[in-house]
């Protein structure tokens, strides 16, 4: 028999993995109500965030569905249709999870931008913002500008390694995870608040204030993951 590599499994996919067993034995039958989020972080010994990335793989999957203003409900897969549910790479980061990763690097990388930053660069920023600001307004996410946003302050350190570093933690985002997640949480409203966040990152970056830059990116990331962590009965309220 041969013998095959092991692969290290994210947190998300063992505790999606848990809650799977539980829902094929029967112990949550289709229709009925999983625990609460904090519950179920407390009897498997994980963080929420943990929890919230295993139930959104198990949504993409066709296991459960996420209802707005009342839980997540287990559903019967007997009726779906053949290739109905996606399936989430095994190399798939969790999204919350991303999101602090990004906050570790980024903020040195917005610190570094503010030392270094040209006219040049500072002008990609605002391009980038102004571009936000435009898709905003016509009801679509800015995603294009808030990519260009972050790839303008990466490309301000010059620095290769740190620049695609940024870019393929941004891409991420396209992945089902992030994709899943985003269509819970994000609207017009929430993007004018990342907005704001990221006109405080430009602002201290042309003040040449490196301490500054990075608290402002830092705080960017904590509200990012603030609002993706926001109770499932106020998502899609603002």
């Amino acid at each position: 028999m041969p013998i095959h590599p092991l692969e290290p499994q994210r947190l998300y996919r063992q505790i999606a993995e848990q809650v799977r067993t539980l829902i094929t034995a029967g112990e949550f039958p289709p229709g009925s109500r999983l625990p609460a989020e904090r519950d179920l972080a407390r009897q498997l010994g994980v963080s929420r965030p943990s929890v919230r990335e295993a139930l959104i793989a198990l949504e993409v999957e066709g296991w459960v569905e996420v209802r707005t203003g009342s839980g997540v409900y287990v559903l019967d897969r007997s009726r779906q249709a053949n290739g109905a549910a996606r399936k989430v790479p095994a190399t798939e980061w969790g999204p919350l999870e991303l999101i602090r990763a990004r906050r570790v690097i980024e903020g040195e990388i917005a610190s570094l931008a503010a030392a270094q930053a040209t006219r040049k660069h500072m002008k990609a920023i605002r391009e980038a913002i102004a571009w936000m600001k435009q898709d905003a307004d016509r009801n679509v996410a800015p995603l294009d500008g808030d990519r260009a946003f972050h790839t303008a302050i990466a490309e301000a350190c010059d620095n290769v390694v740190l620049l695609e570093t940024v870019q393929a933690f941004w891409d991420a985002r396209h992945g089902p995870l992030f994709t899943q997640l985003g269509g819970h949480f994000e609207t017009v409203a929430s993007w004018r608040k990342a907005i704001a966040e990221h006109e405080a990152v430009l602002a201290a970056i042309e003040a040449h204030d490196a301490g500054a830059a990075r608290a402002a990116m830092q705080n960017h990331m904590d509200k990012s993951h603030t609002r993706f962590s926001a109770s499932w009965r106020r998502a899609n309220a603002s």
